[in-house]
């Protein structure tokens, strides 16, 4: 067995000194400069630099939509999707356009990016993806940036406190001449270097003092300036800040813009020497990068200059110094009742004039909000336990029936609505028919049950059956009802009642899913399936050629078995006014493959496909017997056929001995009230 040395050796081999003096490379201002001009894109402005970050991961076409592009970015790829945004697509196209257009400077980049939306929305996810994305990003060759210190005389070196581009150390009427020496040799459709912004006030006053020491020949000051790659961190808080408000009693604008240092002041003075002074604000760390606003809205009114100067004229104010730039992507989150308050306070104006809103909804798309919860609860998640099939379909589907609206469209249901929303087709409705429900409903998606709720739940009926092996949907329904009485965000009894009633939806819902399942499970024998399918298409065809058919048993032509075509029609809903359209198409269906040399196959034909299982569930059902489970008096012969059924449902719909057993005891026992209830007819 290795020791813990012979550890640490391995791993020492596999290490890259050489990467790593690359990546903290030190250097001259003119060998940046010449760094510049091969790369000119570490001279990007933040809002530069987080678009181009998202970009960099690609994009791809949503499923069936033309106008509508997913950004692999908000799928989470270097986390392994742990922060993965489902759904969403919209709300984040907009935002990466917003982006696009700061990026562009047509406007944007002086305003505040609020998220909007109701409580576990994923605004804070965005926004921690957006902060985890720039902290990567600035390690990659593509997203290299630099900043500057000063060399004293003993050698040591005094970095510049917010990390400010060292292209900035030039003098403003000698700038044009080195922007045009950094872009020479690249078109316009290049990117262009342009220097914005002044130093902060600790290197401005480094750069008045070594001017006077070098006779004001500016060149001669740069000498003495290092530059050095820089990584932007929260954790080290570089580049990126995250405020919170706190107590108003407690609240002061230095957190944003920096404080005195009163032990420097006996060292250098004066209060107003800028060496004597904290440049630490989260505006002051967030230079170059990205500051994160929670709850936004709740700030003091003192803050909301900082952040209209921030915003606005890309400026902040320290204490005891002029206006300081700064470079950095401000984004705010909030929730209803705070925008609610903003819109109404004639004080905030300001603040809304420079603030651009992005809804942030919860999922309205039922497989999105599926993915939400098989991320926490998998495999791999939850040890020791089945997850039976439909448990988290059943979650979300509560989840997004209380988050939509009441479809306008009289003879839509809420669960159709919901259907269509998930990409289903219904008669009538066309994909155009669907963008016109989503632009009546303005709302959607800013009220109802939080994944947060739900997940809590899941956990519950997890943690509370320990006997069960597997945790069922009736489980999680039953405790997803339970915790409405306690629900804090929920504000009537009339809102509980109308929450309970969509439980009671789903339990409908999951009913016909089950018995569906439980049917295409007994009917699932290949070789009846194919010998009624063939019977069938052997009375179609001699019914449409006006023939008869051959009884196999006794040799005899016979008319076509009318009864036999029409049990399995029925199944599907084909009117007998419609009956000979439909056996005419299905034998153009198969003279068409005839002609290209293929064979027909029932399951081709979805439709026939599940008027043929329907059919023989129906014929099967009585010979397996399937009610005597709920009598628990089950004989040898019957036994087996159950266990048969049972085998498909785990090979072919993923349940487990314990689940599928369940769900053919629940839909043996809705079997079995509908026999008593047709005995009493």
């Amino acid at each position: 067995m290795a020791n813990g040395q012979a550890l640490l050796e391995q791993i020492s081999q596999r290490q890259r000194p050489e990467q790593f003096r690359q990546e903290h490379w030190h250097g001259t201002f003119a060998e940046y400069l010449d760094i510049v001009r091969t790369d000119p894109r570490v001279a990007r402005t933040a809002y530069q630099r987080l678009y181009d970050m998202i970009m960099a991961e690609g994009t791809y076409p949503v499923d069936g939509s033309k106008e509508l592009i997913r950004y692999r970015f908000f799928d989470d790829p270097h986390g392994a999707g742990e922060d993965a945004i489902f759904g969403l697509t919209r709300p984040l196209m907009e935002l990466v356009n917003v982006f696009k257009s700061a990026a562009l400077k047509y406007g944007t980049e002086r305003r505040v990016l609020l998220l909007h939306g109701p409580v576990g929305s994923s605004k804070s996810t965005i926004a921690r993806l957006l902060k985890r994305g720039v902290e990567r990003y600035s390690r990659t060759a593509e997203g290299a940036l630099y900043t500057f210190g000063w060399k004293e005389d003993d050698g040591s070196i005094v970095w510049d406190p917010m990390n400010s581009e060292p292209l900035q150390l030039i003098p403003p009427s000698h700038r044009p001449e080195f922007v045009t020496f950094l872009n020479a040799g690249r078109g316009e459709h290049h990117y262009q270097v342009e220097i914005e912004g002044d130093v902060c006030p600790f290197s401005r006053w480094y750069f008045q003092d070594r001017l006077e020491k070098c006779d004001g020949d500016w060149t001669k000051v740069l000498e003495s300036v290092v530059v050095k790659r820089l990584f932007l961190s929260e954790q080290d808080r570089i580049g990126i800040g995250t405020f919170q408000p706190k107590d108003e009693k407690n609240q002061d604008s230095t957190e944003l813009t920096g404080d005195i240092n009163y032990r420097k002041i006996a060292e250098y003075g004066a209060e107003s020497d800028p060496r004597a002074f904290n440049f630490d604000g989260e505006f002051n760390v967030a230079n170059r990068g990205l500051i994160e606003f929670i709850e936004v809205l709740k700030l003091d009114v003192a803050f909301l200059y900082d952040l209209l100067g921030a915003s606005q004229e890309k400026k902040i104010k320290p204490k005891k110094f002029a206006q300081t730039d700064i470079d950095t992507v401000i984004i705010g989150h909030t929730n209803e009742p705070e925008y609610r308050k903003l819109q109404s306070n004639e004080f905030m104006e300001a603040l809304r004039d420079r603030t651009i809103k992005i809804d942030v909804p919860y999922v309205t798309v039922l497989n999105e909000e599926i993915k939400i919860y098989e991320k926490d609860y998998n495999p791999e998640r939850v040890r020791g336990k089945h997850i039976a099939p439909h448990t988290l379909e059943v979650a979300a589907m509560w989840a997004l029936l209380t988050r939509l609206e009441q479809p306008k469209h009289h003879g839509l249901t809420l669960l159709q609505k919901m259907k269509l929303y998930n990409g289903k087709s219904l008669p009538g409705f066309t994909a155009e028919n669907v963008k016109q429900l989503r632009k009546e409903a303005r709302h959607e998606g800013l009220d109802g049950i939080s994944p947060r709720y739900v997940q809590d739940k899941i956990s519950n009926a997890l943690v509370v059956n320990t006997d069960a092996t597997s945790l069922n949907p009736f489980m999680v329904l039953n405790e997803l009802e339970a915790g409405l009485k306690h629900h804090s965000l929920i504000g009537s009894e009339e809102e509980r009642e109308h929450y309970r009633q969509f439980i009671s939806m789903v339990k409908e819902e999951y009913t016909d899913i089950v018995k569906n399942e439980v049917q295409r499970a007994i009917a699932a024998d290949e070789d009846a399936l194919t010998r009624l399918c063939g019977n069938y298409i052997d009375n179609v065809k001699a019914y449409t050629q006006r023939e008869k058919v051959k009884n196999k048993f006794t040799g005899q032509d016979e008319e076509p078995d009318e009864r036999l075509m029409r049990s399995i029609e029925e199944k599907i809903d084909i009117p007998d006014s419609r009956k000979d359209d439909f056996r005419r198409e299905i034998m153009n269906y198969i003279g068409a493959l005839a002609i290209d040399g293929k064979t027909f196959n029932y399951r081709t034909n979805e439709r026939l496909q599940k008027a043929l299982e329907m059919k023989l569930f129906e014929d099967q059902k009585d010979t397996i017997k399937l009610t005597s489970l709920v009598s628990n008096v089950v004989d040898k012969d019957t036994q087996e056929k159950i266990d048969i059924v049972k085998s498909r449902l785990i090979r072919n719909y993923g349940y487990n001995d314990e689940s599928a057993t369940d769900v053919l005891q629940y839909v043996a026992s809705i079997f079995a009230r509908g026999d008593a209830k047709s005995d009493e007819k």
